[in-house]
């Protein structure tokens, strides 16, 4: 009996103990703020009953004998209990909400029926009002002590936080204003909206204004963030109202999309930077889900170079579609090991059961790959293994050659061999007159496909190629908004420079509807529109992220953007196709071009002496060799390859006749003799 008192006594003062961290914030000894609020409410309580006694006619507000002494200090001690009991220092008062409000109703009222109880057995004269005045002063009382404390608290925060106003008065905008108000990171000064019948309205004690205001506001409150609270706004929508805020002193950012939202993969509080796709000066390209779920539904699927950027997010969107299986195979282990983790996480939250298997290995190894889509029965494959970065290229030209011409030749003949259904190749528009080696690569991996496709095979062959993907690795965003947060300067290549450009979501889902509508060859590019300037595409980035450019006089601090120099392998402009002749396809945005091919045997023979250079680290006959097949890489020199250079070998490219040893130093299956 003795223990189980203890053990009684121990877990109320631990309960104590509890109510006070989330009361305070914080330990500390002998509960003194908690026996302060305590002591507080008792005294607001004694008011209350003074105060309601005192309107009452019937009887002095005072105790009149020592039994009305006794009996207010067991009320004292009823209020107290009840209110410890219905959790009212358990609550942060800081967070305090509707649910706050019904407890103390709920604890004001427990303690009015003390009341009520005692004046019955202790025969005390008192009115029938009375106990209604004291709840309504008790409640009131309580009540104002609570907002009192809280409004403090939240004034003293507000001297460190950042002043926001949030664009967009709906619910997303007041779901993302209750919370903030729980953080001491943002003090919300005002919202503005387009919608005329909310505006000069007030939310929470906040003002919706026009948005037309919105600059004099920024200036008069000293707001450093724009919360953008427009989910389910149209895309035009979005990039008007975010060119509206470009030339503003003020950094932009916004809470996710109202698809996020319903798929449950976002929450309203989550602010990020302006999206990717709102940085394009165009509409993104809609996919088509029957030609998706074409090659993928119920298939198994393998994507080489899973671990990459686009092989990653290729993954994370075959996998909605339900594959069969998903086969991952990728060089790096720690790659691997990632997207694994990624993808058992989606299938959690989604609810699939797709089988995945990560698999470590090189497409370079045809043996290898061959036994892997016979093990497995793969019926699509997705090619995304290549180096793709044009310097580090230019800086390792034998290594990048070798895995995007060796690796793409062994993993297409592997694949016809064991009679894959389809084959698709993710290239760049940088193959299109390449100006540097990796283009050439690409575009030679392209002619591959294309000589393959020319075999009576059951697989189909075909080619995507799309402009520069945002956000991927080695992309310029990435690198400027790095370039940004550490205050400057952004580094542009050249004042002219523009790209084409696409969201990595929008790249992968082109990759994989052109599985579904290729015959055999096939080159599909996208429409993107216009290209875009690198250093406006700076400019927006420095403008949103609330900094200003040289000249501009807003106030806000300065980033200036620095020229460079193009970087070797570079070109200023690039293009989407070799000639002019287009179709279209079952896909009003996606295009086939028709472009010419080469004998398969005759682009194995080359792939053969492409190999024996590449094993020499002869940089001067690789580039040889890629400028006879290659339309339009013209004057390239390897001034810059790493071996190249320290060996002195820059500027000695005598083109030498390749041996018919060094051919046969490569596996048997890359052993391929001339023509006499």
């Amino acid at each position: 009996m003795v223990n189980k008192l203890a053990s009684g006594i121990t877990l109320s003062v631990a309960r104590l103990q509890v109510a006070w961290l989330a009361l305070t914030g914080q330990p500390t000894s002998g509960h003194v703020r908690f026996g302060f609020l305590l002591l507080l409410d008792l005294a607001i309580a004694l008011f209350a009953l003074y105060g309601a006694l005192s309107l009452s006619a019937s009887r002095q507000p005072v105790p009149a004998n020592f039994a009305e002494f006794v009996a207010l200090g067991v009320l004292m001690l009823a209020i107290a209990g009840s209110f410890v009991a219905l959790g009212l220092y358990r609550s942060l008062i800081r967070h305090m909400g509707q649910q706050a409000v019904w407890d103390l109703a709920r604890a004001v009222t427990l303690a009015t029926l003390s009341l009520v109880a005692l004046v019955y057995f202790a025969d005390i004269d008192m009115s029938v009002s009375t106990p209604i005045v004291f709840w309504l002063i008790l409640f009131v009382g309580t009540g104002a002590i609570r907002m009192v404390m809280r409004t403090w608290h939240q004034s003293t925060l507000g001297k460190d936080a950042r002043r926001v106003i949030i664009y967009g008065a709906g619910e997303s905008g007041r779901q993302l204003l209750y919370a903030l108000n729980h953080g001491a990171s943002y003090q919300v000064v005002a919202f503005v909206d387009d919608d005329k019948a909310v505006v000069n309205s007030v939310i929470a004690g906040r003002p919706v204004l026009a948005a037309d205001q919105l600059e004099e506001l920024i200036v008069g409150f000293d707001v450093a963030q724009v919360l953008l609270a427009v989910p389910s706004a149209t895309p035009e929508r979005r990039r008007e109202i975010i060119n509206s805020l470009v030339g503003m002193p003020v950094h932009v950012r916004t809470v996710p999309k109202i698809s996020e939202l319903v798929a449950g993969r976002a929450r309203v509080n989550q602010i990020q930077d302006v999206d990717l796709d709102d940085l394009l000066g165009r509409d993104p390209v809609p996919p088509h889900p029957e030609l998706i779920d074409r090659c993928i539904h119920g298939k198994v699927v393998m994507v080489t170079g899973a671990g990459g950027s686009i092989g990653s997010e290729l993954c994370r969107q075959i996998i909605e579609s339900e594959p069969a299986e998903l086969v991952l195979l990728d060089i790096s282990e720690f790659s691997l090991y990632n997207l694994e983790r990624e993808l058992r996480g989606i299938q959690i939250k989604r609810g699939l059961r797709v089988p995945v298997v990560t698999l470590l290995g090189s497409v370079r190894d045809e043996a290898r790959l061959e036994s892997l889509f016979r093990t497995f029965k793969v019926n699509t494959v997705y090619h995304a293994a290549a180096y793709k970065h044009v310097p580090m290229v230019e800086h390792n030209i034998a290594e990048g050659v070798l895995n995007n011409v060796q690796g793409t030749l062994s993993a297409a003949k592997a694949a016809q061999r064991a009679q894959v259904d389809a084959f698709v190749l993710i290239s760049t528009d940088k193959a299109v007159r390449p100006a540097n080696v990796m283009g050439a690569s690409k575009r030679f991996a392209e002619l591959i496909l294309q000589g393959m496709s020319q075999l009576e095979t059951p697989t189909r062959f075909c080619i995507v190629r799309f402009g520069n993907v945002l956000g991927s690795s080695g992309s310029v965003v990435p690198l400027f908004r790095e370039q940004i947060e550490q205050g400057g300067p952004v580094t542009v290549t050249h004042p002219e420079v523009s790209r084409y450009f696409m969201s990595i979501r929008e790249a992968a889902q082109l990759v994989l509807q052109a599985g579904a509508m290729g015959t055999g060859g096939d080159v599909f590019v996208l429409d993107m529109g216009e290209p875009v300037r690198i250093v406006e595409l700076a400019r927006r980035m420095i403008r949103l992220s609330g900094y200003e450019l040289e000249g501009e006089s807003h106030g806000a601090d300065h980033i200036d953007i620095e020229f460079i120099g193009l970087r070797p392998g570079e070109k200023l402009h690039e293009e989407l196709l070799l000639g002019t002749l287009v179709t279209g396809t079952g896909h009003p945005m996606i295009m086939r071009a028709e472009e010419s091919a080469i004998p398969l045997e005759e682009v194995e023979l080359a792939a053969a002496e492409l190999y024996a250079a590449c094993q020499q680290i002869n940089c001067g006959e690789i580039t040889n060799i890629l400028k006879q097949y290659v339309a339009g890489f013209d004057g390239h020199e390897p001034w810059y390859d790493f071996v190249w250079v320290k060996q002195g070998r820059v500027g000695k490219r005598s083109r030498q006749q390749t041996a018919p040893e060094n051919v046969a130093s490569f596996p048997p299956q890359d052993r391929l003799k001339r023509n006499p």
